[in-house]
């Protein structure tokens, strides 16, 4: 028996008509419809008179109902995946039943259509030559701040997703870390109280916090602009310059990394030299 299909259909992500027209007939021909949310889903399939057994694929039963998804594909079943809006396997369980088809050799294909991502990047007035998608940042602070450190050196623009609760802690890390950049604060996107914000940090920080924040938001910043500077540092002498004033060795590795900014695994290897 042939494996079925994996339908990989990306929905509106507000405005109900913002959907493709082959999206539509896929959903009618498929004989499962494998949603995050089935209660999310009822409303977009009953607008358009879309009649199919419904089964719900969320991150709290991944493992158990991937497994049974993927036992039908393989009798011959094919099945349409739909996240609650966008496309499917972008910042949402779908991505893991995804590789399980690729692992089992079940075609999967991937119809085109909306994504926040892409329409946020275009809405903002910032770079579209090159961008990096970071996803949702961690909800915890410690987390988030290191992921925000590492992005500090980023060129490129960046498409941060984020969620109400926590966008004014996201924006005042991004602020402390990144510095006052250029950026765009996109709720809501295709919706009846879409907004675009354009400004920088502070301004951002300063309008969300005046106003009850509601919606999912779609963050795009301004890659780091600043000319990255070419320093000739003899890491062996700065350490032992720090070992000379009666710092240990660890001590010195560490004066080192934070004055130059360096990387603590290139400073610490050079300070093994010194032994040699």
């Amino acid at each position: 028996m042939e494996n079925g299909k994996l339908y990989i259909c990306p929905t509106p992500i507000g405005n109900l008509e913002y959907i493709t027209l082959r999206t539509l007939r896929i959903l009618r021909e498929v004989d499962i419809i494998a949603a995050e949310d089935t209660r999310h889903t009822i409303k977009l399939l009953n607008h358009y008179d879309i009649k199919k057994p419904l089964t719900s694929y969320h991150e709290h039963n991944i493992r158990e109902k991937g497994i049974e998804l993927i036992d039908k594909l393989k009798s011959g079943v094919n099945i349409a995946l739909l996240s609650d809006a966008g496309m499917p396997g972008i910042s949402d369980p779908g991505e893991n039943l995804i590789h399980l088809a690729i692992d089992e050799d079940i075609e999967v294909i991937v119809l085109p259509g909306p994504t926040a991502s892409i329409a946020a990047l275009v809405a903002s007035g910032l770079s579209t030559d090159k961008f990096v998608f970071e996803g949702f940042l961690s909800s915890r602070k410690k987390q988030r701040i290191d992921e925000l450190k590492a992005l500090k050196d980023e060129k490129r623009t960046m498409i941060i997703y984020e969620s109400p609760h926590r966008l004014l802690d996201a924006l005042a890390n991004m602020l402390e870390i990144l510095g006052n950049r250029n950026i765009a604060i996109i709720r809501e996107l295709t919706k009846i109280y879409e907004e675009i914000f354009r400004g920088n940090i502070e301004q951002g920080i300063l309008k969300f916090s005046s106003q009850i924040i509601k919606g999912e938001f779609v963050l795009i910043i301004e890659g780091n602009k600043e000319e990255t500077k070419e320093l000739d540092i003899d890491i062996e002498k700065e350490l032992l310059k720090y070992i000379n004033q009666g710092l240990s060795k660890k001590e010195s590795v560490k004066m080192v990394v934070k004055e130059f900014n360096l990387s603590k695994n290139e400073v610490y290897q050079k300070s093994l030299e010194l032994d040699k």
